[in-house]
């Protein structure tokens, strides 16, 4: 790899329990917004980052859609067994019967054996039977079955399963988390944690955002429970990233090549991992690896060796790919580290939130602002700013 070693230990801050928010504000556009461009640090509002955004600038969405993926079971005997429903082993929508890759909690509780739970529909109840399978790390396959031949699991996880709150929250989820914990644009099903930093756009931020000539787009990256893995070894290089799903339609391509040569402003760093993939998948094209099926965008790819393609030569690589297969959208994997020395293709402007210390995310916001992002932090900490998934706001701009 062309990184030196990344010692986790200085991507740490000192971050008190009573500075994270158990709880969103009342008004989602109300949280304060913290400003980092040339090294200088403000504060504004949420309400009024359309007055801070470059005018013209194309925001770009994670329109996916958090799932009710933790279901509870009980065994005859009164152990409770938590099932954390991660990803399905196949595609989305099955009907009467699916397996899922999931976390076990309890798991030496539950050697074997069908776990059974009733769940109350309108109009009737349904019973909803779960088998262990295989290890896969420290996941299992999951095989459910239910007797609604027609409903398709994610809709029983809809009644049956709980919102999966970030494990730092401490808390059991409550009706309010339900709506609060998505965002107003959320589409597609998959997520088991939220993209937060969308939870502070409301419509009439949207408004405020198009009066000032700014335009939209979405992707979907399904984002998984490896968000919150903590680096758990000195050197970073040495952790293991998760890799998350990424659906791209080729007119979303069209208007990112379009508006290449203004502001590109992800919206969170789902948004922005998923655009600087696609830089990556134009790379392989070109280079004649051509994705069969779905690509995959490896952990330390863009480190491998120093790439010169233009962005919009990229980007049009994988728009020629599409063309030529006749197909209107991309999906694959893509398990991408951004970390200190990472060079940004893609994205310019960051909508995030505050992140966990010594996480990848962190290391990502490292990346694009470099040593600002320790004042910026700790500007934060002593202007009681709110942190993490239902805390306040950052807008950085990227420095080169």
């Amino acid at each position: 790899m062309n990184i030196p070693s990344i010692d986790i230990s200085a991507y740490n801050y000192p971050l008190p329990d009573e500075r994270i928010a158990r709880f969103p504000l009342e008004k989602r556009d109300q949280s304060k917004l913290l400003l980092v461009k040339d090294d200088q640090i403000s504060d504004s509002l949420f309400s009024r980052i359309a007055s801070h955004i470059p005018g013209g600038s194309l925001l770009v969405f994670n329109d996916t859609r958090v799932i009710r993926a933790r279901l509870e079971f009980f065994k005859p005997e009164g152990a409770r067994i938590e099932i954390f429903c991660l990803q399905p082993d196949g595609a989305y929508g099955q009907t009467h019967q699916a397996t899922w890759k999931c976390f076990i909690g309890n798991a030496k509780r539950w050697k074997g054996g069908e776990l059974k739970m009733e769940i109350s529909f309108p109009g009737s109840i349904i019973t909803l039977k779960a088998v262990r399978g295989i290890a896969l790390g420290d996941a299992h396959l999951v095989h459910f079955e239910w007797d609604s031949p027609e409903m398709p699991f994610e809709q029983v996880l809809e009644f049956a399963g709980k919102v999966p709150l970030p494990p730092y929250l401490n808390r059991e989820p409550v009706e309010s988390d339900a709506d609060r914990y998505q965002t107003i644009y959320a589409r597609f099903n998959g997520s088991v944690a939220a993209p937060t930093a969308g939870l502070h756009f409301t419509p009439a931020i949207l408004e405020s955002l198009e009066a000032a000539h700014c335009t939209f787009d979405y992707l979907t990256l399904h984002v998984g429970a490896g968000t919150f893995k903590p680096v758990s070894v000195s050197d970073a290089r040495q952790h293991q990233m998760h890799e998350e799903e990424l659906i791209v339609g080729k007119s979303f391509l069209l208007r990112l090549l379009q508006n290449l040569q203004g502001h590109i402003v992800p919206v969170g760093t789902t948004s922005m991992r998923s655009l600087e993939s696609l830089y990556w998948l134009g790379v392989q094209i070109i280079n004649g690896q051509e994705p069969a099926g779905h690509f995959n965008i490896r952990q330390w790819e863009p480190y491998e060796s120093d790439v010169k393609i233009p962005p919009v030569e990229s980007l049009q690589a994988i728009l020629d790919f599409m063309t030529r297969k006749r197909i209107n959208f991309i999906h694959g994997f893509t398990g991408i580290m951004i970390v200190p020395g990472y060079k940004f293709r893609i994205c310019n402007v960051l909508v995030t939130n505050f992140h966990q210390p010594q996480s990848t995310l962190l290391l990502l916001v490292a990346a694009f602002i470099g040593e600002s992002w320790e004042k910026a932090y700790q500007y934060a900490l002593e202007n009681n700013f709110r942190f993490l998934s239902y805390g306040d706001s950052c807008l950085f701009f990227r420095k080169e």
